[in-house]
């Protein structure tokens, strides 16, 4: 596995510790908890961090950034990581339902040396977040994601959802149920793939 140096991931030699150290405790843990699948843990740089890293790039700057269905800590740990020393103003809060996940999310955040929530809610379930940010990755398909934005997403705030291939036969879907404007960023490491940019979420 080839890691990446400070200068290829343009962050700091602090946030570049980070990242390895998080690296490291996803290697840790996969075999107990499946984070990521074991097929793309070889390749867990480009799959997953530096495709978290394009997410907190094209952010704006908020309050609150929340991170649905966190998971393995993808993107909100690694968001969270970045914006301690470059958005420290910004409070994360990662939303996992998985006690086993949210442990591991929990003692990442600590031995990455970060301050980040997490709450093991379903998301459901949980009172309005009211985040400037909110990001979900891998998590459910647009239409679903619309719906957590309505409840989750201030007025006026940014909804982040990297998506495949499939992402406009998704927009169309969507747009049956919901009205959005949106901005498609081409994904960094997968050409077919973008990151939505949406605001605006309103149902029709």
């Amino acid at each position: 596995m080839t890691v990446p140096d400070a200068n290829a991931l343009n962050v700091s030699r602090e946030t570049s510790e980070r990242l390895r150290t998080f690296a490291n405790l996803v290697h840790k843990w996969n075999p107990r908890i499946n984070l990521v699948s074991k097929r793309s843990l070889d390749d867990l740089w480009v799959r997953h961090i530096v495709d978290s890293i394009q997410v907190f790039r094209n952010a704006h700057t908020g309050d609150l950034w929340a991170d649905l269905g966190s998971g393995g800590g993808f993107p909100g740990l690694i968001c969270a990581i970045l914006a301690a020393e470059e958005q420290p103003e910004t409070k994360f809060i990662c939303v996992e339902s998985d006690q086993r996940k949210s442990a591991f999310l929990r003692s990442a955040a600590r031995e990455c040396g970060i301050e980040c929530q997490v709450i093991s809610e379903r998301i459901e379930h949980l009172d309005p977040l009211d985040a400037d940010i909110l990001s979900a990755r891998a998590l459910t398909d647009l239409t679903g994601l619309l719906g957590f934005a309505e409840r989750h997403l201030k007025p006026g705030g940014t909804a982040l959802f990297p998506k495949g291939a499939n992402w406009k036969k998704e927009m169309q879907e969507a747009a049956k149920q919901w009205n959005f404007s949106y901005d498609a960023v081409t994904s960094l490491t997968e050409p077919q793939a973008v990151l939505l940019k949406i605001t605006g979420v309103t149902r029709v």
